[in-house]
């Protein structure tokens, strides 16, 4: 048995910071660039039982890991362990996938009643990244010859830990992706089915709790409902579901997380708020980014701006208070249509956005990204806006153009002629924004590398 899934990345058009505190809101858009995940059954020999699942990544040197798995003691859920390999395999652990398998396969087995590990059949699960996730890469010649994927997939001459990411959610997509992969894979339609509003309500709770684990907080989880929902107008979840949940192994955490992914029970109960009708495009108008290859450490940036409006409350609430009216100006915006309402909409957020970073010590617009921002609108005809999206920073850029070949070709070559001038790397990346989100995947995209 195979079957393919994909979750698309993410960018936080507005709503950084603010996306943090339930009293706000984020304006998200699911991308075009997807994780993908392929998996099938391991055939054993007549008569041998293997216990182990096989992860692998194979655009990066070194990325499969092995692991053992067994039923943990006192209701301790499916604990997983990271086995050695052969050349191709990486020393390192991985804490996203261990986590990920762990929540999963615990869900799993609990919800389909499993007696043993027994029946849990051994799989190999096959991680392929579109393209735009790293920045540019310096192997792509090796992706020819790959099947009919080959130029969708890129093979990389780094390992993963060194790979250069883009800042598009890959963390979430990839959680996102290998939940729905097990659930899929595992459970049989009638306990999960992935196309159903019930499927996507489970595969949300789980890969939200298993992301949070992985990363060791309990985030906004706005880049995991885009990676299950796509598009949407977004309020965060009360950290407090997550917070009586065990460590995986633990006594108890078993029925514990069986309890908040269902959230049937009054303090597991989901208050996370995903709009989907809230949030569109005006018609020939796309979402496009622009990689400026030196990703931002994000989780800095959020720490100083947070003690400031700890510090400051009354100035930071005024400022949150208004930047939340102005995103929602956006959003009308741009669900009502206005094309020529984008620009001034755009340039209200990124005034107050500057003002919060100065006040705030922290650069969430830096000069260098106000001067290429500035430089976009005014010198490439077809560019609305456009913004540092999420917590800002170094990260990619999100442009607001219209969406003809024209402006994409008058893109690519303002930022080639930036590029030189400043002696940096900027490029358009293929990625733009996508209503869709967590879904089925048709196994022949991926000849070549499965």
């Amino acid at each position: 048995m195979a079957l393919a899934v994909s979750a698309p990345g993410k960018v936080l058009l507005a709503g950084g910071y603010l996306v943090l505190d339930r009293n706000y809101t984020g304006l998200v858009f699911g991308l075009s660039a997807r994780i993908n995940v392929i998996s099938r059954d391991i055939q054993a020999s007549p008569g041998v039982h293997i216990n182990e699942i096989i992860v692998r990544s194979p655009q990066f040197l070194k990325a499969e890991w092995r692991y053992g798995y067994h039923l943990a003691d006192e209701d301790g859920g499916i604990k997983t362990i990271q086995l050695q390999g052969g050349a191709s395999a990486s020393a390192k652990g991985n804490p996203f996938v261990e986590t990920t398998l762990n929540y999963a396969l615990t869900y799993i087995t609990r919800r389909a009643a499993y007696g043993t590990t027994q029946t849990l059949k051994p799989v190999t699960l096959t991680i392929l990244a579109d393209n735009d996730y790293y920045s540019s890469p310096t192997n792509n010649s090796n992706a020819a010859g790959k099947g009919s994927g080959g130029s969708r997939f890129a093979a990389y001459s780094t390992t993963l830990e060194d790979a250069h990411k883009t800042g598009l959610g890959s963390s979430a997509a990839l959680v996102t992706a290998l939940t729905a992969s097990l659930l899929s894979h595992y459970l049989d339609p009638s306990l999960f089915d992935l196309a159903t509003d019930e499927g996507k309500r489970i595969l949300h709770n789980l890969a939200q709790a298993a992301h949070c684990a992985a990363q060791g907080k309990v985030g906004s989880g706005f880049d995991v409902a885009a990676a299950v929902y796509g598009s949407s107008h977004y309020r965060r979840f009360s950290p407090s579901i997550l917070s009586s949940l065990p460590e995986a192994g633990k006594p108890g955490f078993s029925a514990k997380l069986f309890s908040v992914v269902n959230g049937k029970d009054a303090e597991s109960q989901w208050d996370t708020e995903v709009v989907k009708d809230a949030v569109s495009l005006p018609k020939g108008v796309a979402v496009r980014m622009c990689d400026v290859d030196c990703g931002s450490q994000t989780v800095g940036m959020v720490k100083q701006v947070l003690a400031w409006r700890a510090a400051q409350p009354k100035e930071a609430k005024e400022f949150w208070d208004e930047l939340q009216r102005r995103n929602e100006k956006l959003a009308s915006v741009l669900k009502e249509g206005k094309t020529e309402a984008i620009r001034p909409a755009v340039h209200a957020i990124r005034e107050l956005v500057r003002k919060m970073g100065t006040e705030s010590g922290v650069p969430i617009e830096p000069d260098s990204q106000k001067e290429l921002l500035d430089a976009l609108e005014e010198g490439v005809e077809g560019v609305y806006g456009g913004v540092v999206p999420g917590a800002g920073g170094y990260d990619a850029l999100a442009l607001l153009v219209r969406d003809d070949e024209e402006t994409t070709k008058r893109l690519e070559e303002f930022l080639s002629g930036w590029s030189k001038k400043k002696g940096g790397k900027v490029r358009l990346m293929e990625v733009s924004g996508e209503m869709e989100g967590a879904r089925k995947e048709n196994l022949l995209k991926y000849q070549g590398w499965v």
